[in-house]
């Protein structure tokens, strides 16, 4: 059976059905991650074993005649900076090839006590630091849509799996854009959650006040589904809030307001990405009111999120010094001293981009230039939220492109780090402002996908949800 075009809910019907058997579900997405991945490269890790060992526990259920869990049989992918316990993880970097996780990420404890399948681990730009996927330590990972193009990054290996059909969904981990654009590039949705929606307790962190992990899935019902059971406070993560408690904005879906940012749709954006988006908002207006608005300090957003996540991966990075996590024994019996060993280790087990964001960092935390750099990229930020607050005031929602490029070719941009920092540039300052973003695809520019973003305020994920169901998205 060609489990390809299933969604949660009709996987779960079947097996209570007997139609087909769990261990059959991970039969057929084994076999075709075998065949085909390796034109792709989106894994990193197949965890065979674990998948069968879940796969069992759900057909042992049905055997007995109990109730399935919510997610049960549902082939999942994680990103390889997310900890699965006795599972390879390794950010894609030299640095953690060989590291084994002690336990389970607070998402991944979630998934499995739902009943998920977890296939493997995907590349990803190491650290999380790419928008190409090109920066693994290992290999590139290629778009399943045109194999000589990025699936974007860094969560690129967990769209290209959901792309390709290798997976029915997967967890990717956004700090400014690495869910939405991939998933854009790669024509499927992707949600970046409200910052403290979602526990980090286990990912690997790149830039502490902006990491969230989210969903990415070929249909929208599958991607509510996933967030809905990874969401919700976790003790182990004191960033992450108990949403019972949360007061969000009260959108009336009888008369919907939709706000467009002047500056998102000026300057540098595809031509043929904008006429799309212009031909969908136009056919949108039967059911929309749509209204242009300003969000005055996009222009800034780039550089102040290239600062601060720097900064603060120059800090969660010093972690990796060789000692705690591997140990490079050829390093290590030729250094003359510690010092040595950590210099070596360093500049062996980090790629160029890591070392180029640690070096940014640490110059911008640095005596004399901290005010200059750090300080004044804090102050932009709040002016940026500022910035949505204001906007919220007015509308309910609000409509950016998701990229201002089609996915563009392997090697096109990886040795200029300004042009690929661009393909940020639609995807930050949410980033900065901690809202919520799902990017959902809306059609092609020749054979090319396009995504676009969907904002909310803080906190309103099914709000978004709601709206998406509302709309044609082709």
């Amino acid at each position: 059976m060609n489990f390809e075009s299933f969604d949660f809910e009709k996987i779960k019907e079947g097996l209570k059905k007997k139609e087909f058997s769990c261990q059959e579900i991970v039969d057929f997405f084994l076999e075709k991650i075998k065949k085909e991945d390796k034109k792709i490269s989106s894994f990193l890790t197949i965890t065979e074993r674990l998948a069968r060992e879940s796969a069992q526990e759900i057909d042992d259920l049905i055997s007995q005649k109990k109730e399935l869990p919510f997610l049960a049989g549902f082939p999942l992918a994680i990103k390889d900076n997310i900890l699965i316990k006795d599972v390879k993880c390794t950010a894609a970097s030299r640095i953690l090839k060989d590291f084994l996780s002690p336990y389970d990420a607070t998402v991944i404890k979630k998934l499995k006590e739902n009943g998920a399948i977890i296939l493997g681990k995907t590349n990803l730009d190491e650290f999380a630091m790419g928008s190409s996927t090109e920066n693994s330590a290992f290999f590139p990972t290629k778009n399943p849509l045109d194999l000589e193009r990025v699936p974007g990054g860094s969560s690129g290996g967990s769209a290209a799996a959901v792309s390709a059909g290798f997976i029915l969904g997967a967890l990717g981990s956004d700090t400014g854009g690495s869910i939405r654009q991939p998933a854009s590039f790669c024509g499927i949705f992707g949600l970046k959650p409200t910052y403290g929606s979602v526990s980090r307790f286990g990912l690997i962190a790149f830039a502490s006040s902006f990491d969230q992990i989210g969903p990415m899935t070929r249909n929208l019902k599958d991607c509510e589904a996933l967030f809905e059971i990874i969401k919700g406070k976790d003790d182990f993560d004191q960033t992450s809030v108990d949403l019972e408690k949360i007061k969000k904005k009260k959108i009336d879906f009888k008369k919907i307001k939709i706000g467009l940012p002047r500056e998102c749709f000026l300057g540098e954006i595809d031509f043929g990405i904008k006429r799309l988006i212009e031909k969908k908002i136009e056919a949108w207006k039967k059911i929309f009111q749509f209204e242009e608005i300003s969000l005055p300090h996009t222009e800034f957003a780039l550089p102040c999120y290239y600062i601060i996540s720097s900064c603060e991966a120059a800090a969660n990075l010093a972690r990796y010094d060789g000692i705690r996590y591997n140990v490079f024994e050829q390093i290590y019996h030729s250094a003359k001293d510690l010092l040595e060993y950590y210099f070596q280790t360093r500049t062996f087990g980090f790629g160029p981009e890591v070392k180029r964001r640690i070096l940014i960092g640490n110059f911008s935390l640095s005596r004399g230039f901290y005010d200059a750099y750090y300080l004044r990229a804090q102050q932009i930020r709040n002016l940026i939220k500022e910035d949505f607050l204001s906007a919220f005031e007015k509308v309910d929602f609000i409509f950016i492109p998701t990229s201002p490029t089609p996915p563009f070719k392997l090697g096109e941009k990886i040795k200029d780090p300004v042009k690929m920092y661009l393909s940020d540039i639609f995807t930050v300052s949410v980033s900065l402002a901690g809202l919520p973003g799902l990017s959902f695809p809306i059609g092609n520019v020749g054979h090319l996908p396009v995504g676009l973003q969907v904002i909310a305020p803080s906190f309103c994920e099914k709000e978004i949800f709601r709206l998406m169901k509302m709309i044609d998205f082709f």
